[in-house]
């Protein structure tokens, strides 16, 4: 992968205040071990916001810095090095993306850029990613829609400001056409939230909406034409969690390599044992792979290749069965002590677990390479 000077300094600028800032202690194990509702830091964000990264993606003329998915992706990839919880993937790039060129972008994105906006993007209704099969029904209700159905796995869904909800406006489920997309206020009448925390201490959130009103101005772009910007989203917050997928397969292999150099078993340091080595290095290549893979969907992205569609999907099944790899591997390398919470190689484990879940697992993924 080669970088230009910019994206350089971008990954160096992230790398740095992310080892300094995102670390574990800092971030996750604090807000995990204190019961945080919301699961990340909003000092962070800020922090994150004065760098200007949570305005990456807006575009110029909306006082954002433009940038686009592979900027985005060497962002993830560090946050995923880090575990560091943050809104980064949900808001600056799944909502920025949705929200381009529509009048709701120019409302919702100067709290993004400052830091003050949190969105979640509620899509999934059942147990598995089906976006095909969305069901909650937007019906006409005076000057504007009430919402009936109801969503879940809804990342930050409980801490959200403005939420993002893909619901059908017309068609069946099963269908891409008559689908809409509607920014929705935190504070809209009508709507239950039940804030959930998952296995790596993130939180995501069941949402009902029993005859949520909203009107006719959330709509984002055109009545029954939410396919398009629905699934420029979904492009990105799939390459954009692939790119977490390797940082977390990257930060587990390199805690795993250390711990190899350290730990002496026999009179003799366990990295000196060649089936180990074996094993580091089959794993390194793969985390190759998965980055390759993944920055090469975010570069078609960028140019708005037709081939881009399925390299989505080709990089969050690879990132996610390699990330699965780098995680499995390191625990059973760090024995017992892997399985202790003290340690922070089981954090990877379980954070691995959750992204790979969102926006669709590997085997999704590999269903859709292979029917496209």
């Amino acid at each position: 992968m080669i970088l230009t000077d910019d994206q350089r300094q971008l990954a160096d600028m992230t790398r740095t205040f992310m080892g300094e800032e995102g670390t574990i202690k800092k971030q996750l194990r604090h807000w995990r071990d204190i019961g945080c509702k919301d699961g990340f830091g909003h000092g962070l964000w800020k922090q994150m916001a004065e760098l200007g990264l949570t305005g990456l993606a807006i575009p110029e003329e909306e006082g954002g810095l433009g940038l686009g998915t592979t900027e985005a992706a060497l962002v993830m990839e560090e946050v995923g090095r880090n575990l560091t919880p943050s809104p980064f993937l949900t808001t600056s790039i799944v909502a920025v993306e949705a929200l381009k060129g529509s009048e709701q972008g120019k409302r919702w994105f100067p709290g993004i850029l400052s830091g003050d906006t949190i969105a979640a993007f509620a899509i999934d209704e059942g147990p598995h990613h089906r976006p095909r099969q969305i069901a909650l029904e937007a019906k006409r209700s005076g000057n504007g829609f009430a919402l009936s159905g109801s969503k879940q796995f809804v990342v930050h869904g409980a801490s959200a400001d403005l939420l993002i909800v893909a619901a059908r406006t017309g068609g069946s489920a099963g269908e891409s056409k008559g689908l809409t997309l509607f920014a929705v206020p935190r504070d809209a009448a009508g709507m239950t939230v039940e804030n959930v925390a998952l296995a790596d201490a993130s939180k995501a959130a069941r949402i009902t909406f029993e005859g949520t009103q909203i009107d006719a101005d959330a709509v984002i772009g055109e009545v029954d034409g939410g396919w398009e910007p629905l699934r420029r989203a979904m492009r990105a917050g799939r390459t954009g969690a692939a790119a977490e997928l390797v940082g977390v397969a990257a930060g587990a292999s390199a805690m795993t390599v250390d711990y190899l150099k350290q730990r002496k078993q026999f009179g003799k340091l366990i990295g000196e044992f060649q089936v180990l080595q074996h094993r580091a290095a089959h794993l390194f290549g793969e985390i190759e792979i998965a980055r390759a893979a993944t920055f090469k969907a975010a570069e078609l992205l960028d140019r708005g290749d037709e081939r881009a569609g399925v390299m989505t999907h080709v990089a969050k099944a690879k990132a996610g069965r390699v990330s699965a790899l780098a995680v499995q591997e390191a625990v059973q390398m760090h024995g017992g002590i892997g399985m202790t919470d003290e340690h922070d190689i089981g954090l990877y484990m379980k954070r691995e677990k959750v992204l790979d879940a969102l926006f669709g697992d590997a085997n999704y993924h590999a269903r859709m390479v292979q029917a496209a």
